[in-house]
């Protein structure tokens, strides 16, 4: 997956309109192989675009959702048991830890470092996001259209000593989302890159992050 540099920092409102996002690959999300080989369909689409600059790492997230949730009132909750959220998992190639992000379709984050697989610690970044309703937020009495969301992961909180977030360091990254409603029969989790099977700790099957200048 690329993320490619941009002259323009994002800004981060939820609204994915800068230039970086424009210029950017859109890359579908899917739901893992076990869950397609036992019928199942992607019942709501999203995307997700990448970008960077000299100060963040960003990422861009446009879900189509018919009913949008989020129950979590608090940064740092663990929001994917609450409602709907986005994850974003990035990895240093060569470091067993690791980073889970999360932002919510009501501006909500948390930040969670893992320095192993599944040692799950409180880590603040200074981790920034913002998002954006097409529709009403917790209220399942409607019909809603989607959600849209930024996140801006400051670039030196992921550079570790000897190495920096820059082109040609190896990194790896997941984008993953859990999708609640009234109309799912159970949670749709999705994700790019495409898992074997649902579990978004699959570390060896992250994608490669292209960080291009």
């Amino acid at each position: 997956m690329i993320a490619r540099y941009t002259e323009i920092p994002v800004q981060v409102d939820g609204i994915l309109d800068d230039p970086a996002w424009a210029e950017a690959v859109p890359y579908p999300l899917s739901l893992a192989r076990d869950r397609l080989a036992r019928g199942d369909v992607l019942r709501e689409p999203g995307e997700v675009r990448l970008a960077w600059d000299g100060e963040y790492f960003y990422a861009g997230v446009r879900f189509v959702d018919t009913d949008v949730l989020a129950r979590g009132q608090r940064d740092q909750m663990h929001h994917y048991q609450l409602g709907d959220v986005v994850e974003l998992f990035l990895k240093p190639e060569e470091d067993p830890g690791y980073w889970e992000l999360y932002a919510t379709p009501a501006g909500r984050k948390s930040s969670f470092f893992l320095p192993e697989k599944r040692k799950l610690t409180d880590r603040d970044c200074g981790l920034r996001v913002a998002a954006r309703v097409n529709g009403s937020l917790n209220d399942s009495r409607d019909r809603d259209h989607g959600w849209t969301a930024e996140m801006a992961v400051p670039v030196a909180s992921l550079s570790a000593p000897g190495r920096p977030f820059r082109p040609g360091a190896r990194w790896r990254i997941l984008v993953a989302r859990y999708n609640h409603g009234q109309g799912l029969p159970e949670p749709e989790l999705s994700m790019v890159p495409q898992l074997s099977r649902t579990d978004f700790h699959l570390l060896e099957e992250y994608a490669v992050l292209q960080i291009v200048r």
